[in-house]
């Protein structure tokens, strides 16, 4: 059954990745990751993200070339 639940989750991350098409960077979206970690409140998975932050910062690398604050526009009616 783990193992059945690991590909699923596997394939829900592949599925959310997101492409630039200048650099060729893959990257995903906070608010998209917020639902497939199973996280409900926005404000619980923002401190996720701020100790994910202090934990790459305390492994010597450069928090800004893993972590871009962005705004994704919203349709609106």
């Amino acid at each position: 059954m783990e193992k059945e639940i690991i590909v699923r989750l596997h394939k829900d991350f592949e599925k959310s990745i997101y492409k630039d098409q200048e650099t060729g960077l893959e990257f995903w979206l906070a608010r998209e990751l917020q639902n497939l970690l199973g996280y409900s409140k926005w404000e619980n998975f923002v401190k996720v993200i701020e100790k994910a932050k202090t934990a790459c910062k305390t492994a010597g690398f450069g928090v800004s070339d893993h972590f871009a604050d962005i705004n994704k526009m919203v349709k609106i009616g």
